[in-house]
């Protein structure tokens, strides 16, 4: 959803060293849900440690972390409140979408339609 700031501060591109010295804020709920989603075994199941527990979100922020602070940034990560009335809408909408894909998933598993 985010908030278009884009009349008060000029959309710029920039790289990763641009930033060295400066201290960023980092959303850190999207951040967490970015590794959750994407760090993968190769079967396609999230990173877990020995006892089945997932990590996925721990190795995504060491790994970034110490890219950030390897260029001299310093990352703040900022954990908000509730979410605003204008965004429950969408937080549903994802809710069905994921319970959809754990329907078809479930589905999928028991026609062995899956590649292990």
């Amino acid at each position: 959803m985010g908030v278009n700031i884009s009349d008060i501060i000029p959309k710029k591109e920039i790289q990763i060293s641009d930033l060295k010295g400066k201290t960023i804020a980092i959303d850190a709920f999207n951040t967490l849900y970015q590794f959750l989603t994407t760090i993968r075994q190769p079967d396609g199941t999230p990173l877990m440690n020995s006892k089945g527990k997932i990590t996925s979100h721990l190795s995504g922020l060491f790994y970034r972390n110490l890219s950030l602070m390897q260029e001299g940034v310093k990352p703040i990560y900022v954990f908000d409140g509730k979410p605003p009335e204008m965004k429950l809408a969408e937080i549903e909408r994802r809710k069905n979408l994921k319970k959809e894909a754990r329907e078809k998933y479930e589905e999928a598993n028991k026609k062995k339609m899956l590649n292990k």
